[in-house]
């Protein structure tokens, strides 16, 4: 984050890379799933109903309430409702599996989830953003079906072709133990490709510091407006993070696979229904995707709206960092 704020008179002409990474991070991910190991569970369709209805409630709420102090001090009512709704309706970040791993959820159920929430999301960015942030020489549907055309390819684009490489390569294995009689081989990620999301994400992290940071330098900041961007980022960061822990726990999934326990902070944390559910739901909702976050407030929402999820990608990783030390504090640090 200090090299791209820092830096961001280089880093910004890389901007064109974002789409790129992102698909890349999300296509890595979806590559060490199984389709058909995944379930879908009850907290996952009250997880996204919740994210969907907090997102359209907050940003009329936000209207409803600060719209009252419009004009005054030059706040931007609008960036600070297109911010934080977006810090809602963002799609789950293709690393909670492996941090909600550590801390004993389920990352088969985590995976499942984030796939679903980014088709739901393909669905529902280009229904809302029109509405929310309206283009004036093109109307509704042709403003949705523009920004369907960008969003379902970067959201729905990995998971296909992930899927079509494990299809294949399975299907000429089949063939190959057919033929030969080789012992067949299914389709697994290699280890050396296994960490390149991490790097990946650490690129657009780079990347996306800069661009805020550029439109920090060039938009005129009222002081008002980002410090209720930054505060009220914060505040609906906490709110996801305990209140999806919440539905977890009240709706326990049947199943987590056989993944939990591998990665631990500790071999002590709980790993019952519940407890599983809670922590990888809490991890569902709170940690998003903020490289799309930020890129999709840059192409369709509110120059200024681009704040909010920035300032959401400090607190998820203070809060990640938190959890991680209380439980390695409360249950005892594995030790190696």
């Amino acid at each position: 984050m200090i090299i791209g704020v820092v830096g961001y008179k280089i880093w910004v002409y890389f901007t064109w890379l974002l789409p790129p990474m992102i698909f890349g991070m999300l296509f890595f991910t979806f590559c060490k799933v199984e389709p058909r190991a995944l379930r879908l569970h009850a907290w996952h369709w009250v997880l996204l109903a919740t994210q969907v209805a907090i997102a359209v409630g907050l940003y009329y709420g936000i209207h409803a309430f600060v719209g009252r102090w419009q004009g005054v001090e030059g706040i931007d009512v609008e960036a600070i409702a297109q911010g934080l709704m977006l810090c809602v309706l963002c799609p789950t970040a293709t690393a909670a599996p492996i941090i909600a791993g550590k801390m004993g959820g389920s990352i088969q159920n985590l995976t499942t989830f984030t796939l679903l929430n980014n088709l739901a999301i393909a669905i529902i960015v280009p229904l809302f953003f029109p509405i929310v942030n309206p283009a004036a020489d093109i109307s509704f549907f042709e403003a949705s079906a523009r920004i369907l055309a960008k969003v379902s390819p970067l959201l729905l684009g990995p998971f296909l072709c992930a899927w079509a490489l494990r299809g294949i390569y399975n299907a000429v294995q089949r063939r190959k133990h057919t033929r030969t009689g080789e012992e067949m081989k299914t389709f697994a990620l290699p280890r050396v490709l296994v960490g390149v999301p991490f790097y990946l994400w650490v690129g657009t992290i780079i990347v996306l510091m800069a661009d805020v940071t550029r439109t920090m330098m060039n938009e005129p900041l009222n002081g008002w407006t980002v410090a209720i961007l930054a505060v009220g980022s914060f505040l609906t960061c906490l709110l996801q993070f305990f209140l999806g822990k919440w539905i977890g726990y009240r709706f326990p999934a049947t199943s987590f696979g056989e993944d939990i326990s591998a990665e631990l902070v500790s071999p002590d944390i709980p790993t019952d229904m519940p407890s599983v559910s809670k922590t990888t739901a809490g991890q569902a909702f709170g940690q998003k995707n903020t490289t799309l976050g930020v890129w999709m407030a840059q192409q369709y929402l509110t120059p200024m709206a681009v704040l909010g999820e920035a300032a959401y990608i400090i607190w998820q990783n203070l809060f990640n960092s938190c959890q991680l030390i209380w439980l390695a504090r409360r249950y005892g640090a594995k030790r190696h």
